[in-house]
């Protein structure tokens, strides 16, 4: 029947692609260092150094998820290919609709993992915090990193991040001032690292009551969680860092506690500038934001191309608001074009509820490309 003749060619289309996929994800290497790997940890004293058994442990962990989602990748489509051939037979049209959509999930799946073939960083793999500023623009700005703050929620919420708010100063009129979450889950830096620069929201705003159009911007900053050894080795003098606490506030504006919980950091040398409010104590505030200020500093670095950290000036941070990545035009009409690599999505309600993914594919696409 023609319908699963069509089915069929659609999933023997993507033999090459899959077999490509293969040799992008190094799945042969892969195996082998499995093999290497699992082997070094049977031996008696692989224990003996703590902490580099557990760098193994969790390397290992990563390579067999990347095996074994290739693996049932393959599976998958030939056990579909293999249903087809069944319910033509039978002309069990019955199992056509059920077809239809394992066909459509197994390519997301082959997207997905596509996808991963991008994240080539060497931090890719890891947590990452994002810091939205709300910039130009008033109650307006305030409003539109709220709306970032949302769009970013649904995108990980929908991708099975978790979001862990680490600080959260409300606007004084509405919105969000700034607000720092930490996104967890394999590969989130790797993701959201696309997201790094200036957001324009040009719409009509509705906190004119002449109805006029305004232009507003926000920052996102994004940042890797590092691993300890990497932490370790950034070393901070204590004495560049002017340590600030005040009391945590809930969104509305609220006290949550009596005593001054909440802590900031300022890294007088570079102007960087970290605050935590999300731990019950200050001692664990203060323990997020040194980790923040390292990964802050660790990043500063690596983008200027410098191996000392106190050599690096302030101005180096700021953001320039006439270098916005993304456009979001609400009104005249209805667009989200990326500057930098000219994706663009006419739909700006799905967007601002999460839809990401075709931005950072392009913009991880690009990355690729330049190399």
């Amino acid at each position: 029947m023609l319908e699963f003749d069509n089915i069929r060619l659609d999933l023997e289309s993507y033999e090459v692609p899959v077999a490509e996929l293969k040799d992008a994800l190094h799945i042969d290497r892969v195996s082998d260092q499995i093999s290497e790997y699992e082997n070094r940890m049977q031996e008696p004293d692989f224990w003996n150094n703590v902490d580099k058994a557990t760098e193994i442990q969790q390397t290992l962990g990563r390579l067999k998820k990347r095996v074994d989602g290739y693996n049932s990748l393959v599976s998958e489509r030939e056990d579909l290919l293999a249903l087809c051939e069944l319910a033509n037979e039978e002309e069990d049209l019955g199992s056509l609709e059920e077809l239809k959509e394992s066909t459509a999930k197994f390519k997301e799946d082959f997207e997905k993992m596509r996808l991963e073939t991008l994240l080539t960083g060497p931090y890719d793999a890891n947590n990452a915090t994002i810091t939205l500023h709300a910039g130009a623009g008033g109650t307006e700005a305030m409003d539109w990193c709220s709306m970032l703050y949302r769009m970013y929620t649904r995108w990980a919420e929908s991708h099975g991040f978790a979001v862990e708010e680490l600080d959260y100063v409300e606007g004084d009129t509405a919105g969000i001032q700034s607000v720092s979450v930490m996104i967890k889950g394999e590969n989130a830096y790797g993701f959201l690292r696309s997201e790094l620069g200036v957001h324009r929201l040009v719409r009509i705003s509705p906190f004119d009551s002449a109805g006029r159009r305004h232009t507003s911007f926000a920052s996102c900053e994004v940042i890797p969680e590092l691993d300890q050894k990497t932490e370790d080795d950034i070393k901070i003098d204590m004495s560049d860092v002017r340590v600030d606490t005040y009391r945590a506030t809930g969104k509305g504006g609220q006290h949550i506690n009596k005593t001054d919980t909440a802590v900031r950091m300022t890294h007088n040398p570079t102007g960087i500038v970290v605050s935590c409010q999300a731990e019950r104590s200050q001692l664990q505030n203060k323990e997020t934001c040194l980790r923040m200020l390292k990964a802050k500093l660790f990043a500063l670095a690596r983008a200027s191309e410098m191996e000392k950290i106190e050599d690096l000036k302030g101005n180096q941070m700021e953001i320039a608001w006439g270098s916005q990545i993304r456009s979001y035009v609400f009104c005249p009409y209805t667009l989200v074009k990326d500057n930098r690599t000219g994706y663009e999505e006419v739909d700006v309600d799905a967007v601002m509820d999460g839809m990401l993914d075709g931005f950072i594919n392009a913009y991880l696409s690009g990355m690729k490309n330049e190399k």
